[in-house]
């Protein structure tokens, strides 16, 4: 049953929802199913899920070797949580750095990346607006990882269509990376959150 007492980074959205919504409570079903997920993103139905699999293999291809995907780090301090990340960079077998990847269709890209393209600050407030799950997601893998800072990158989605995504040659001008620093504040809150996960897990794990 503890096999899927867990809280990933893929889950931390639901976590910090209100604990009457849909995704909250599918969060904790899942908790104590004993029933482990299996997700197949290449196989998905939905587009978007299935061209941010394609392209992860892609975006892999500009980063230096030392970079490795799907790195499992689980928290020393509070074992229910763990993540993985999509590149982590390992440097003489630690880890150092890494970079969580999110699509975002070239039309958004261009209305909201582009302008604020070069101007770190103004990137993070945007991220912080719009996209308030995933610089959530970025704060648990810091505080799983004890790392200061990370890489969110924005990578432009020009296409669902799955064989031209197989041979995208990404360039440098087609994504952004904002650089995340630790947010104490947002991670106390998410370790708040996290607390009954814990309390649950420890009680079937004596």
């Amino acid at each position: 049953m503890t096999e899927t007492m867990y809280i990933g980074s893929g889950d931390v959205h639901a976590l910090m929802s209100g604990k009457n919504t849909k995704s909250h409570i599918a969060l904790m079903q899942r908790f104590v199913s004993g029933i482990k997920p299996y997700y197949n993103a290449f196989a998905s139905p939905i587009d978007a899920l299935r061209t941010g699999a394609i392209l992860e293999n892609r975006y892999l291809l500009t980063l230096p070797d030392n970079y490795f995907t799907q790195y499992v780090v689980r928290s020393d301090e509070m074992n229910v949580f763990k993540c993985s990340l999509d590149f982590a960079c390992i440097d003489k077998g630690k880890l150092t750095d890494f970079d969580e990847l999110k699509t975002l269709y070239l039309s958004d890209y261009l209305d909201f990346i582009e302008p604020i393209k070069h101007d770190n600050k103004a990137l993070i407030e945007y991220v912080k607006k719009k996209h308030k799950a995933y610089y959530y997601q970025v704060q648990e893998q810091l505080f799983c990882t004890h790392l200061k800072s990370c890489n969110l990158v924005f990578l432009s989605v020009t296409t669902y269509d799955d064989e031209a995504n197989w041979h995208r040659n990404i360039l440098p001008n087609e994504y952004c990376k904002i650089r995340i620093t630790r947010d104490e504040q947002a991670i106390e809150e998410i370790k708040r959150r996290g607390q009954i996960f814990q309390q649950i897990k420890d009680f079937y794990s004596n």
